[in-house]
């Protein structure tokens, strides 16, 4: 149970055969450590929880390396824009022991109710890389992790005796379920942390680096999604996630729903990962207002068009019966939104195949034969499912029709 800001020691230990044959540039490792929430559903609201500490704690970070205690670390890199993230190079063939300090402590992400003793859960984990042929740090080698609550010194102390009281009330069939204290805690194996990790080729003069001398990267973190590299801005195109969605498809519905702030937050998830998750899980993932929003967009059904009409296109001069027309005539369905004369226009050049600006007139037939010019006030009152046969006829004025419904 570490107290924050003391350090603590990582000793890295490799079983890499035949390591101490290579050249030095190509035997060292590159691992990357970082302090990331053990709680799942903290893990998705990440980014804003560390958004929130860094704006309490102006200039500090997360986790960071003792410089002066360790051994064996080479180039050691800390880039100001991932506050609990830290790397570095070591020779698996020599001894290296890297000393972190975590600066923050794990009440200050829990409720303020949950106060006391109880506290968020951390997870330190370490990814290591090796050299691909052209010698970057991409090919994944292993990684492991372990679970730590972080405590300012007298609270670790207090809440070492107080759990260390609990169990010694406990049955000694019940501590049996317990793992005993220990001087060390071996990190156990797991998968590698779901992130891109910009390639970093090994320095041509490697040298541990003094404490004021970290090399920083400049590059802000991107999504993990290339698809995220898109316009923000693109329109909602209202269509529903489906639960048979891949990762790429779920990517790709976020994007063009205008929630490309979040790729990176759901880059592993399916759409039927998304559509599992409660609106309540959305809030605290992407705050109250885009929470509320991805919800309904999840939820959300098809609008009910405002009018629909059924429409059976007649070639000019074509004197079929209406009455047997009507029983094997195909009929195409219209929906209206805007229920206007120039809406239904535009939409019957198209069934049509014509442009909307060649269709001067368009009537519709009225009582004894006559042909009643149409208006915004004549579509608002067509009943719903309506059917009508559209007959276009050529006009006089070059490339000009009169569309005809009856």
């Amino acid at each position: 149970m570490p107290s924050t800001g003391q350090s603590y020691e990582i000793r890295m230990l490799s079983n890499w055969k035949g390591a101490s044959d290579l050249p030095e540039s190509r035997r060292l490792l590159k691992s990357v450590v970082r302090v990331a929430f053990h709680d799942r559903r903290l893990q998705y609201s990440e980014k804003q929880q560390l958004e929130s500490w860094q704006h309490s704690h102006p200039g500090d970070r997360i986790l960071d390396i003792d410089v002066p205690l360790s051994v064996g670390v080479i180039d050691p890199l800390v880039n100001p824009n991932t506050l609990n993230i830290i790397e570095f190079l070591w020779d698996p063939s020599k001894r290296t022991s890297i000393f972190l300090q975590v600066h923050c402590i794990s009440t200050e992400f829990t409720q303020r109710k949950n106060g006391g003793e109880k506290g968020a859960p951390f997870r330190i984990q370490v990814d290591t890389y090796k050299t691909d042929s052209l010698g970057n740090f991409t090919e994944h080698l292993y990684s492991c992790s372990c679970q730590v609550k972080v405590f300012k010194p007298k609270g670790a102390d207090r809440k070492q005796k107080t759990d260390r009281e609990k169990v010694e009330k406990r049955s000694a069939l019940e501590r049996e379920k317990y793992q005993p204290p220990c001087d060390t805690t071996l990190l156990t194996e797991c998968i590698p942390w779901p992130e891109i990790e910009t390639p970093r080729s090994p320095t041509s003069t490697p040298g541990l680096c003094s404490p004021r001398h970290f090399k920083m990267s400049t590059p802000d973190r991107i999504c993990a999604s290339p698809v995220c590299a898109s316009d923000s801005s693109t329109e909602c195109t209202g269509e529903s996630l489906s639960p048979s969605a891949s990762i790429s498809d779920t990517q790709q519905w976020l994007l063009r729903n205008r929630f490309s702030n979040y790729c990176r937050t759901f880059s592993n998830f399916t759409g039927a990962d998304l559509l599992k998750l409660t609106r309540r899980d959305l809030t605290q993932i992407c705050g109250v207002a885009d929470g509320i929003r991805l919800s309904h967009a999840l939820t959300a059904r098809s609008v009910r068009p405002r009018l629909t009409l059924y429409i059976n296109t007649e070639s000019p001069g074509k004197t079929q019966d209406i009455t047997d027309a009507s029983q094997t005539a195909l009929y195409q369905e219209m929906h209206m939104e805007d229920m206007t004369a120039a809406e239904l226009t535009n939409k019957l050049a198209d069934l049509f195949s014509v442009p909307a600006n060649h269709i001067l007139r368009i009537s519709r037939t009225g009582p004894h034969g006559i042909h009643i010019l149409l208006s915004d006030m004549m579509v608002r009152n067509m009943p719903d499912e309506s059917c009508f046969t559209a007959t276009l006829q050529k006009l006089q004025s070059p490339d000009g029709y009169h569309c005809i419904l009856r």
